[in-house]
């Protein structure tokens, strides 16, 4: 039988791994998901999905509890489920950024299987890139569990240390937003040299999809591609020149290492 799996919180993290759950086969009958208000989730009603606003009833009924709520909110929600959680003593899987498998653990009332995941917004359109750490109480088939589910939005890998998620965080976690800022930034420079909103962006974006698509597919590595298209004394030399000179790499590892330097800190405000 499979598992039934509890969504705490029904936005659009949740909504993205349910809903490749169910484009893979998963019976919408074993998915809870719970919400403030019944009538925003009337729509996952009538695909089948179990949905209700009490968290803790929620809980007694799953085997994985995938807790899907803002970081600030997290506690205040489920610090009363304690007692729900430790009578049922479900896997916990938490998507929420900045939120240690300690403290988790510790509003819960202690001794809990947690796994916490590092998901990005592409898991919108099941391209998502994912990272998952466990803590001691999980086993091989709870791991094996959780990486189905959230593989259920794309790529789903496991890192060693729980501080390694700070730098997921930092790469695939906020990743999308950087390479949105360096399209923004192309289509800027288009429009300014003359050409339409309509064609630069068309462009960009066509480009962006084609170079991940690209690098995805080689059994190269970037820096091989990114030489292989850069003829000598050619144009795309000049631009990579420039670039370098005014310090690309080094603006990506600062930008990179202030997000582990604030996810680091949430940690702390949160616990």
């Amino acid at each position: 039988m499979q598992a039934t799996i509890a969504f705490i919180g029904a936005g659009n993290m949740s909504r993205a791994i349910f809903g490749g759950m169910l484009k893979n086969g998963y019976p919408p009958e074993r998915i809870i998901a719970t919400g403030r208000d019944l009538a925003k989730l009337a729509d996952l009603a009538e695909l089948g999905i179990k949905i209700g606003t009490d968290n803790a009833w929620a809980m007694a009924q799953a085997n994985v509890v995938v807790l899907a709520v803002k970081p600030q909110l997290m506690q205040s929600v489920i610090a009363p489920l304690a007692s729900a959680a430790q009578q049922h003593q479900p896997l916990i899987i938490s998507v929420a950024a900045g939120i240690s498998a300690s403290s988790i653990e510790q509003w819960l009332g202690g001794n809990l299987p947690v796994v916490r995941c590092m998901p990005n917004t592409p898991a919108l359109v099941q391209l998502g890139a994912s990272a998952l750490w466990a803590n001691e109480g999980v086993c091989d088939k709870q791991k094996q569990l959780a990486q189905q589910i959230i593989a259920n939005t794309g790529l789903a890998v496991w890192v060693d240390t729980q501080d390694q998620l700070d730098v997921v965080t930092a790469l695939s976690g906020s990743g999308p937003a950087y390479f949105f800022l360096m399209m923004e930034a192309m289509i800027d420079a288009a429009i300014k040299q003359g050409l339409s909103r309509e064609v630069a962006e068309q462009l960009a974006l066509q480009t962006a999809s084609g170079a991940a698509a690209i690098a995805q597919q080689s059994d190269v590595q970037p820096a091989e591609l990114r030489r292989r298209v850069t003829s000598p004394k050619g144009t795309t030399e000049q631009a990579i020149l420039s670039f370098q000179a005014a310090g690309f790499a080094e603006i990506i590892e600062l930008g990179m290492q202030a997000n582990i330097n604030r996810s680091k800190e949430l940690a702390i405000e949160l616990a």
